[in-house]
C-alpha cells in the first residue's frame, strides 16, 4: 500500500507539474501575443496620426463614421466565429483587428503631445501589470463580479455613442471616470478568467482549443488595455 501510495504521489505530482509548466507556456502565450497587437496599434495610429493628409482624408469626411465603428462589429464577429476558425487564422484576424484600432484611435497623435501619450502608456503598463498580477495570483474567487462587470460595459458602450451626438462635456468626464474603473476591474477578471479556463481543460490535450483560447484570452487583455489607456489619456494627456 506504501508503495502504491507513493507511485500515485508520483503521479499526481507529474501531473501537476505539467500543468504548471503548461499554464506558465499558455500565459506567456496570451501576453506574448498581446504584447504583438498592442505593438501593431501604435504602429499604425503613429503613422497615420502623424500624416495630416491621411487625418484629413479619415477624420475630415464621413469615412471617419466607419472607423470609429467598424473596430466593434469587427470584434462581436470575431468572438462569435473564432470556434470556426483555425488558431493560426484567429491569430492573423487578431492582428488585423489590431490594425484596425490603431487606425481608429489614430487622431490621438494630433489631439495630444507625444510626450503626454508616452507618459499614459507607461502609468497605464504599471496599473495593467499590477492589476493582472492581482488577477493571476489572488485566492479570491473574482467569477462573482463577471455579470456586474459586463453590464457596466454595456452601459459604458451605449452611453459613449450616445454622447458623441449629445458631446457633453459632463458626461465625457463621468464615462472616463467609469471606464478607468470599470476596465481596472475586467483585468483582473479576465487574468483569473484565462487561468481558470486553461485549468479546466488542460487535462483534455487539446491543443488547438487551448490555442484559440490564448487568442481570446489576448483579445480580452488588448481590449481591457486600451481601453484603460484610451480613459486616462482623457484625464492625463496634454493636448496640441
Amino acid at each position: 500500500m506504501a508503495d502504491y501510495n507513493t507511485m500515485r504521489a508520483g503521479r499526481l505530482g507529474a501531473g501537476t507539474l505539467r500543468i504548471d509548466a503548461g499554464l506558465k507556456a499558455h500565459m506567456n502565450k496570451v501576453y506574448g501575443t498581446m504584447s504583438v497587437g498592442m505593438l501593431i496599434t501604435a504602429l499604425v495610429a503613429w503613422a497615420v496620426g502623424t500624416n495630416e493628409a491621411m487625418l484629413q482624408a479619415i477624420f475630415a469626411t464621413p469615412l471617419k463614421w466607419v472607423v470609429m465603428f467598424a473596430p466593434l462589429i469587427v470584434v462581436f464577429a470575431f468572438s462569435a466565429m473564432i470556434s470556426k476558425m483555425s488558431a493560426a487564422t484567429a491569430q492573423l484576424v487578431f492582428y488585423a483587428y489590431a490594425a484596425l484600432m490603431g487606425l481608429s484611435i489614430s487622431f490621438i497623435f494630433a489631439a495630444y503631445t507625444g510626450v503626454s501619450i508616452a507618459q499614459t502608456f507607461l502609468v497605464t503598463a504599471i496599473a495593467f501589470a499590477g492589476l493582472s498580477l492581482y488577477g493571476y495570483t489572488t485566492k479570491r474567487d473574482l467569477s462573482g463580479f463577471g455579470t456586474f462587470l459586463v453590464m457596466g460595459l454595456i452601459g459604458l458602450i451605449v452611453a459613449s455613442v450616445v454622447n458623441i451626438f449629445l458631446a457633453s462635456s459632463a458626461v465625457a468626464f463621468a464615462i472616463s471616470v467609469i471606464g478607468v474603473l470599470l476596465f481596472a476591474g475586467l483585468t483582473a477578471f479576465d487574468t483569473q478568467n484565462i487561468k481558470v479556463t486553461y485549468l479546466q481543460h488542460a487535462q483534455y490535450g487539446d491543443s488547438e482549443w487551448l490555442g484559440k483560447a490564448a487568442i481570446m484570452g489576448a483579445l480580452q487583455l488588448y481590449l481591457d488595455f486600451l481601453n484603460m489607456f484610451m480613459f486616462l489619456l482623457q484625464f492625463l494627456g496634454n493636448r496640441e
